[in-house]
């Protein structure tokens, strides 16, 4: 059982993780994204569709990173260039998003809510020989594809990007004070564009990871407000790649155990809420223990 909890989280957590890293990348560039589950949400579809009919699986991973960051660089020119408030275009995109994939499925599809296609090409998954047939081991390395291999090593690339790399130096720079950063020659509004743009395509990959990486079919509510614990998870890290992974796999791990729990006969409606729940509880802690440590060094 532990084993199949295990695994279960991983799966859970790659879209997290993976939309949680682009958004934290946006966010040291100076915007904060609330339009991530829009962007997960399209990337879910095209990958879908360009999934099916004996499509290829790279192709349709990068058709839904594309599209991700096509709704990625209009949502940061909206704020960049137009000067709209970042969190109202975030929530206009989600709602927006929603409304134009409901109206496509019914004028393209005929079909309302979910989407089904035939031959899907689903996301391979490498069994490791050896490590497989071991406990907990197995579960945590053998069975998983390539989404999720990435994400976990995109973490420590993000730590060293940041750290160490001229541009990570400079992203942090625009985010940290524009009016500075401009003075030094860089430009915080591409900064940002750029940012954005790379976040949307993160989460056009975590959208396409949940159709055909782990169901096989999209419906609409399929994000399931991923793309909001994808920014409670780099909140939770405060901006550090490792502890919003930490953040997500926490989530991962609740989602994965409310699943079980659904098995056993408890209100599916009810334990839903597990994972919600759980993120809420955290963040309030971390949010309390925050007070208590600003309080003790006043």
């Amino acid at each position: 059982m532990i084993d199949n909890i295990i695994h279960a989280a991983l799966i859970m957590t790659t879209p997290v993780l993976l939309a949680a890293l682009g958004g934290l990348i946006n966010r040291t560039g100076g915007l904060v994204n609330i339009g991530l589950d829009s962007m997960m949400l399209v990337g879910a579809l095209v990958g879908l569709i360009l999934a099916s009919g004996n499509g290829n699986w790279g192709v349709a991973l990068a058709g839904a990173g594309f599209a991700g960051a096509m709704m990625g660089l209009m949502m940061s020119l909206c704020v960049t260039r137009l000067s709209a408030n970042e969190i109202i275009v975030g929530l206009g995109f989600n709602i927006v998003a929603a409304g134009l994939v409901r109206f496509f499925l019914k004028t393209t599809y005929e079909t309302s809510g979910t989407l089904s296609l035939p031959d899907v090409t689903r996301l391979p998954r490498w069994d490791i020989p050896v490590i497989e047939d071991i406990p907990v081991l197995g579960a945590i390395f053998s069975g998983h594809d390539i989404l999720t291999w990435a994400a976990w090593l995109l973490v420590p690339v993000t730590v060293w990007f940041l750290a160490r790399t001229r541009p990570g130096l400079r992203l942090r720079a625009a985010g940290a004070g524009p009016k500075a950063a401009r003075a030094l020659g860089l430009d915080p509004l591409r900064t940002k564009d750029l940012s954005t743009v790379f976040a949307g395509f993160m989460s056009g990959l975590a959208g396409a990871y949940l159709s055909i990486g782990v169901v096989g079919i999209f419906n609409e509510g399929i994000t399931a407000g991923r793309g909001f614990i994808a920014m409670a998870a780099f909140y939770f890290g405060r901006t550090r790649p490792v502890m919003t992974a930490i953040g997500a796999l926490l989530f991962g791990f609740f989602d994965a155990f409310q699943i079980r729990l659904q098995g056993r006969g408890l209100p599916a409606e009810l334990v839903q809420t597990l994972p919600y729940v759980m993120v809420i509880v955290i963040l309030t802690l971390i949010a309390i223990a925050a007070k208590k440590s600003r309080g003790v060094k006043s």
